[in-house]
């Protein structure tokens, strides 16, 4: 891979940073305390003396160092935010990257370039000049606007960025979590990088420390991903599986570390990978469904599977105490012939059915783990199954695997007046729903045990804070598993891993040892009493009773959570004319009103986010009047202010999706005005929306700077940082200033 590999697209031009002096200074102000300065100024060709100097000149402080633990998970982050300033030249240097690590990073970190879009805006090179006398008064003028919205100076951050990490690696006391009905309860670690993390000794996923914490909140399993060519011997290419004794000594590792805890761990298989169209050059007969430069090992190939059956009995046999595999063979990365559907452009597979070419795979791994003589368990995931294939696909599985399957997909829901289903994940709607009561049942006839795929902590409904606080809701969706015999749970995808009072309530919902089943309040009430107190559980459950209550109003569609600035909150910026822009998947939300409602008229999309939003507020507010009556220990109030912390960060957001939908539409409304009485509205609700996002943007720059966890998510990293809330100020400044107020003299208003 080279530099002719990082994808382009259709390359735009990049969006505008208008309430910037000049586009030197957004660099420079974007990128202040993530990137070293040494290197900033590398990259525009500055000396560092000139880098600091613009900085000073908008009003921030001299920066504080970047640790190499930030610098090394930051990289999405700074890929990011740069990605309308520098061209790839100029990101490599300041990543100080080689082009293919870019090119692997843009591919196969969680799908990157398409969260960033597809495609690559075309930027002009950056070079530093020296800021003539009309951009110098820009900049002071900037530092007067962040003088009078923070008289006191920009905030010196509680807990720098990460700081969350450290606290998660401290060992607590051990407990002795009670037997449960679910088992596996299985999760994905909060902070790990993606990578290599069983090769490269600074990628550690699970600390011990952390590992305990989730023990004392009743998981017993944990997840990373897995590659076979990278764990086994790779026939057809040895370089592929260079370095797979050392990752197996470290799986043996982790997987003892974490046997300590009462915890096992899984791999998690997306296979076979799909190979590049060169490879088959030489091996013409393992390739199956092409698509793009990719084509597949196809499975119905002997010698692939083979080196299936191999791979699995080699990794069992090295690692023998590893808890077992759980795959996806539908959608995600395109890996056996039919998982994207495209079978028939196989000439082998086009002749089999789906359900037989993905029950064979299956099989394959089952038969391997039995050749390795271990006793893995193996989750046969049925994400992307079409319905029509399940029932072909469950009934060729082996005896001794289990059929996962997500709980809450294709529940029926209306919110608003609109009918629509779950068509992913969510916390707002609580399972399970039909389909996977359909493929449970299937499974149980077949003799299989099953798990429940959920997401115990958060979604995509919102995923930058640690967990959504509607723990009520996540209490009934145990209930409801309870009632349905499921065996086990997959606690979360990439996103939930933080060890949370929702993670806790399962626990107690499931324990072995209660006398009879109790109810979600109950449970709720044991956890309130555990991290509050008496004293203040009563209120806390009656503030995640209130939350969980709002959360249902949330207008759920998977266009919804995939494109609304609902991770971004009030950091998303605002325009004074139209991008042009499509929101892209949980990456960059631009102003694309009409992806974000998906199926919901505007109107109604920002009436339900609002309702969420004033139910949280709502919840917060009583919760905290309550708090002060009652005195309490100061470790009890530190985890109260932290809960509540999340709860309004949350409502901070959902409130910030609504006022964003209010200024698209109010800036659109302006555009057709062929009047004063027609401008008039507009203008007033544009001024309405631009202070109230001020406001927002100004508290959760204050939780932010108080709790690291707010604004992270670990495919994504921090989605924003302090300073991006603070640009988010200077931004509604910067169009209240320039537009809104030429708008008024235009009309006379």
């Amino acid at each position: 891979m080279s530099f002719s590999d990082l994808p382009q697209g259709n390359a735009p031009a990049p969006v505008p940073f208008a309430h910037f002096p000049s586009r030197l200074h957004a660099f420079v102000w974007r990128n202040w305390e993530l990137v070293p300065v040494e290197r900033m100024a590398k990259t525009i060709g500055a000396k560092v003396g000139d880098v600091l100097a613009m900085g000073g000149s908008m009003g921030l402080r001299k920066p504080r160092a970047v640790t190499s633990d930030q610098w090394r998970r930051s990289y999405i982050t700074i890929i990011r935010r740069n990605w309308h300033l520098l061209s790839y030249e100029q990101l490599l240097v300041l990543l100080d990257w080689p082009a293919e690590r870019l090119v692997y990073t843009l591919r196969e970190d969680d799908f990157l370039f398409i969260k960033l879009g597809s495609h690559k805006p075309k930027c002009k090179p950056l070079r530093f000049v020296a800021p003539d006398a009309e951009t110098a008064a820009k900049a002071k003028s900037l530092a007067q606007t962040l003088k009078t919205e923070f008289p006191n100076g920009l905030i010196n951050p509680r807990e720098p960025l990460f700081q969350f990490i450290h606290d998660l690696e401290k060992v607590p006391p051990r407990t002795s979590p009670a037997a449960s009905r679910f088992s596996p309860k299985f999760c994905y670690s909060y902070y790990a990088l993606y990578g290599d993390a069983l090769l490269d000794p600074e990628i550690e996923p699970y600390s011990s420390g952390y590992l305990r914490h989730l023990a004392t909140k009743g998981v017993d399993g944990v997840w990373l991903q897995g590659l076979l060519s990278k764990l086994a011997p790779f026939p057809w290419d040895a370089k592929l599986s260079q370095g797979q004794e050392k990752r197996l000594e470290n799986l043996a590792a982790l997987v003892r570390k974490a046997r300590q805890e009462g915890i096992g761990v899984y791999l998690y298989l997306n296979e076979p990978r799909s190979m590049p169209l060169a490879f088959f050059k030489s091996h013409p007969e393992l390739k199956g469904t092409a698509e793009g430069d990719h084509a597949t090992l196809c499975t119905s190939v002997p010698e692939v599977q083979n080196w299936l059956r191999d791979s699995m009995k080699h990794i069992c046999k090295t690692v023998p105490d590893l808890a077992g595999f759980f795959t996806i063979t539908a959608s995600e990365n395109l890996t056996n012939c039919w998982s994207h559907s495209g079978g028939k452009g196989c000439p082998r597979c086009a002749k089999r059915q789906p359900a037989e070419v993905i029950a064979e795979f299956t099989t394959l791994l089952f038969e391997g783990i039995a050749q390795g003589a271990s006793h893995q368990q193996l989750l046969a995931w049925d994400w992307g199954w079409a319905d029509d294939w399940a029932p072909g696909i469950i009934g060729r599985l082996p005896k001794g695997v289990s059929l996962m399957s997500v709980s809450e997909w294709s529940l029926p829901i209306e919110r608003g007046g609109v009918k629509t289903a779950v068509g992913e994940y969510s916390i707002s709607s609580i399972g399970p729903g039909p389909r996977a009561k359909r493929h449970w049942k299937l499974a149980k006839e077949h003799g299989l045990r099953v798990v429940a795929k959920i997401q115990a902590n958060n979604t995509w409904e919102l995923s930058a804070v640690p967990y959504i606080p509607a723990v009520a809701n996540v209490a009934r969706h145990a209930a409801n598993l309870l009632k349905e015999d499921v065996d086990g749970l997959m606690l979360g995808w990439t996103l939930g891993g933080y060890p949370s009072p929702n993670l806790e309530v399962i626990a107690e919902m499931s324990r072995k040892d209660n006398k009879a089943p109790i109810t979600p309040e109950e449970a709720l009430l044991r956890v309130a009493e555990n991290q509050f107190g008496a004293k203040l559980a009563p209120r806390v459950v009656e503030a995640w009773q209130d939350w969980s209550e709002a959360f249902k109003e949330f207008p759920y569609h998977i266009g919804v959570v995939y494109t609304a600035p609902l991770q971004m909150g009030p950091a998303n910026l605002l325009w004074q004319t139209p991008t042009g822009y499509a929101a892209t998947m949980v990456g960059i939300p631009y102003d694309d009103l009409n992806g974000w409602r998906s199926v919901y008229p505007a109107q109604i999309f920002i009436q339900q986010l609002e309702m969420v939003a004033e139910g949280f507020d709502s919840g917060v507010k009583k919760l905290k009047t309550a708090a002060d009556t009652f005195r309490v220990s100061r470790k009890e109030r530190g985890r109260l202010d932290a809960e509540l912390r999340v709860a309004e960060a949350a409502a901070l957001h959902f409130r910030s999706v609504a006022t964003q939908a209010r200024f698209v539409l109010a800036r659109a409304q302006l555009g057709k005005a062929k009047s004063a009485e027609e401008a008039v509205p507009a203008i007033r609700s544009l001024e309405q929306v631009l202070l109230s996002e001020i406001r927002d943007a100004r508290r959760l720059y204050q939780i932010q700077c108080e709790d690291s966890r707010i604004g992270f998510e670990a495919s994504n990293h921090y989605y924003y940082v302090p300073l991006d809330l603070v640009e988010k100020i200077i931004n509604c400044h910067d169009l209240l200033e320039s537009w809104v107020s030429a708008e008024r003299k235009k009309w006379n208003v």
